[in-house]
């Protein structure tokens, strides 16, 4: 498996594990992996009347940076537009917000699970 290939498969391990975190957190997870055009959000996840979008970023350690500190502007204008894209085609007029979950560790063992609320507008 290529270098590319294992970084794609934990990403997609910690989504599940974000995942599986809000749900524990009593949120109930809408969709996964939406897509608009080139962009995608991770989650999107609802509790109350309350609609999350939120973008999971993983990585083995933080030598390099904490996962968070990897959803550049660019990233959040992507996850805006597809969160427009999602409102609309759900005709939903409900209260939003962006998250970010970071995760820190590997799939034998998560070290961390850092949940930030209103991680960005």
């Amino acid at each position: 498996m290529s270098i590319k290939n294992i970084a794609q498969d934990f990403g997609q391990y910690a989504e599940r594990v974000a995942a599986d975190y809000l749900v524990e957190k009593g949120f109930r997870v809408m969709t996964q992996n939406f897509r608009y055009k080139r962009f995608e959000v991770d989650l999107i996840v609802q509790k109350g009347k309350l609609i999350v979008f939120v973008e999971v970023k993983a990585r083995k350690n933080n030598l390099f940076g904490n996962p968070e500190d990897f959803v550049t502007q660019k990233k959040m204008r992507a996850l805006r537009l597809a969160a427009a894209h999602y409102l609309r085609i759900q005709n939903s007029q409900q209260a939003i917000r962006f998250d970010i979950i970071a995760v820190l560790g590997s799939k034998e063992q998560i070290t961390e699970i850092l949940h930030l609320e209103d991680g960005f507008y």
